[in-house]
């Protein structure tokens, strides 16, 4: 039986998917023909060895295209994970509950009314929950 001399040959990975041209090389060149990741001179691609001829820039051509399609299927399909995706926390609407007044000068002047009344000792008669006034009826 004779041995079948076998090329070995490297074409870049501009716009080749790499399982496209994994699935479809044995298609184009025959089922002894592999491909893998090669880089030659810092150049990332892919080498292809078979016993027959290289591919044609038409079979290159569909291959670009092929890959082209999984991509857009690809980015499809993560953009359509990441508008399904819960959110970890829901979203809320704001809702207004009040609105200060459209004047400054009403809300300035209510700002002087308390400071003035804190000068003067008056202010309201509520007292912070923490603060306790002394009465001697309070003992055990």
């Amino acid at each position: 039986m004779a041995s079948v001399e076998k090329i070995s040959y490297w074409i870049p990975n501009w716009d080749i998917n790499k399982k496209v041209i994994t699935q479809e090389i044995q298609y184009y060149l025959g089922p002894e023909a592999t491909v893998r990741p090669y880089t030659r001179d810092g150049e990332d691609g892919f080498l292809i060895t078979t016993p027959g001829q290289c591919l044609t820039d038409e079979q290159i051509n569909d291959i670009c295209l092929k890959s082209r399609e999984v991509w857009e299927k690809q980015a499809a399909a993560r953009s359509k994970k990441e508008s399904d995706k819960q959110l970890k926390r829901p979203l809320h609407k704001p809702i207004v509950v009040s609105r200060g007044s459209k004047s400054t000068d009403s809300s300035s002047r209510h700002h002087r009314r308390h400071s003035d009344e804190r000068d003067r000792g008056e202010g309201s008669s509520r007292r912070r929950s923490d603060e306790r006034r002394y009465d001697p009826r309070d003992r055990w």
